[in-house]
Formats: structure tokens, C-alpha cells, sequence
């Protein structure tokens, strides 16, 4: 038995000076889950020679695939331009172990169209959060990552109990906010250094991030979101649920990579923060 099952493509994402580092939903937002402790599972796909050690103290059901899905960020003139490289074999339902799908949580976390939107299904009971990210990704021939239009959310929204997106999944686009927001429970939509937004029975909330320095803000959103499903299920208050998340997400753009999941110590200045 795992509390908290992800699932969605582990990535190798492509530093500038050369090399690469691991990276996706799973792995940020699974260690957050950890560090919470909580027992994590991971379903994902990769490349059999992809080092998957930094997850090392999760439950990970590896789907074999040739490839790993593969992310380059290039700047430009016109600024940052994402272009996905590879993209390993799809999630289906039946990658799911039967005994994972009684988690407490789950949260599906595609990052290139890889989880069958049909997954929504397969569990039924838990807390059902999603990160639609990889839904509302559409990349050319190129390879160049644009924003596409997520024709599955009418089917996905109403059968999860939260949504996790930043502003940047909707292309900057503030008129997309409502529809979606009339289709889940819960939403939230991240905004980086302009904290978070949330969306809940017809109310909205905001929560402004502490001041932090920096360093690289890969993985935020996804660390945001683990924090925020966690607190949400536990204590069934999404606006607590929303500072403790901007709280923790905030403070990991001061370390880069996987390094910006949320220490020992930051979790329990953020229970202080919040809650006392």
C-alpha cells in the first residue's frame, strides 16, 4: 500500500551548460509527498539506462519504454522556448499495481499527454488531484512546446476533487480561469513571484509568498502541489491548504533542481507559519 500514488513521465531535462538532470511531476512532487511522510508510489516510463537513484526512497513501478521523455529549455530574443525532445511510452490504467489504487491520494501528473485522461476512473476512493500541465501542452514537429486547448477538461474537472496550473498553462490567458474553475471543486492557479490564486465555491483567495532569493524556480509548481493536496485531504480547508503550499513552493526556488524540495526545517516553519 502507498498514501500518495503519482503518475506521469520522469524526465531528463537538459541543462544549458550540457548534461542533464531528473526532473518531472513525479519526481518533485513525489519527494515533497515523502518529506511530508507520507509512503509515495510512483508510476511512470522511462529509458531503462535513465538513473532514477534520486528517488531512491519512493515506490517506483517503472513502464519499460525506449526512450525517456526528454525537455530543452533554449533562450531566445522572444525569450525562453521549450522544445521536447522524446517522449517515452504512454500511461494506461493497467500500469497502475492493483494495490496502489487505494491511496489516500492520488495524483495524476502528466507532463506530455502520457496519462490517459481515462485513468480519472480507476479510483475510487481517495483525494483526486491533478496537475494538468502536460494535458495542455502541444509541441510541433520541432518539438517546440506551445499552449494547447485541453478539450478533456469537461471530462477530467468534475471527477477529481482539485487542480493544480500555473498561469503559464493557460498562456497567460485570465479569461480561461472561470470555465475551469466552474468544472472542479477546487482550483488553484499558481502565478510564480506573484504567489497563488484559489477557486472555491464561487469564492476566491489569494496568498502571497514570503520574500526568498531566487535560484531556480524548476519544479515549484509541482512542489506546490503536493503540499497543497496533502494539507487539503488532512485538513479539508483549501485556504489553509493554499498558504501552506505558497509557503513551502516559495521557499524552494532557493535551491536548484531537486535540492528545492522542501527541507525538515521548512516544514515545520511552514506549521508555524500557517497554523499557529
Amino acid at each position: 500500500m502507498v498514501d500518495y500514488l503519482v503518475i506521469g513521465h520522469v524526465t531528463r531535462d537538459v541543462l544549458p551548460g550540457g548534461g542533464y538532470r531528473l526532473g518531472g511531476t513525479v519526481a518533485y512532487a513525489g519527494l515533497t509527498a515523502h518529506r511530508l511522510g507520507l509512503r509515495v508510489g510512483v508510476v511512470t516510463a522511462c529509458a531503462e539506462d535513465l538513473d532514477l537513484s534520486p528517488l531512491a526512497p519512493l515506490l517506483v513501478h517503472r513502464v519499460p519504454s525506449e526512450t525517456t521523455t526528454t525537455f530543452e529549455n533554449r533562450e531566445t530574443a522572444r525569450g525562453r522556448v521549450q522544445v521536447i525532445r522524446e517522449v517515452a511510452t504512454g500511461l494506461q490504467g493497467y500500469h497502475v499495481p492493483p494495490e496502489w489504487r487505494r491511496a489516500a491520494i492520488v495524483h495524476l501528473a502528466p507532463v506530455a499527454q502520457e496519462v490517459d485522461p481515462r485513468m480519472v476512473t480507476l479510483f475510487t476512493r481517495g483525494l483526486i488531484g491533478v496537475t494538468p500541465q502536460g494535458w495542455m501542452r502541444e509541441w510541433d514537429e520541432t518539438g517546440r512546446v506551445r499552449t494547447g486547448s485541453w478539450p478533456e477538461a469537461p471530462y477530467v474537472l468534475p471527477r477529481v476533487a482539485a487542480a493544480v496550473l500555473s498561469i503559464e498553462d493557460l498562456g497567460h490567458d485570465e479569461s480561461r480561469i472561470a470555465d475551469l474553475a466552474g468544472l472542479v471543486p477546487v482550483l488553484v492557479v499558481t502565478r510564480g513571484a506573484q504567489g497563488a490564486d484559489l477557486y472555491w465555491q464561487g469564492g476566491e483567495y489569494h496568498a502571497d509568498p514570503p520574500p526568498v532569493r531566487e535560484v531556480d524556480p524548476t519544479g515549484a509548481g509541482d512542489i506546490f502541489a503536493a503540499c497543497f493536496f496533502v494539507r487539503l485531504l488532512e485538513t479539508r480547508d483549501p485556504v489553509h491548504a493554499l498558504a501552506f503550499a505558497t509557503f513551502l513552493a516559495s521557499k524552494s526556488v532557493e535551491r536548484e533542481g531537486l535540492a528545492g524540495v522542501p527541507t525538515e526545517e521548512e516544514i515545520r516553519e511552514a506549521f508555524l507559519e500557517r497554523i499557529l
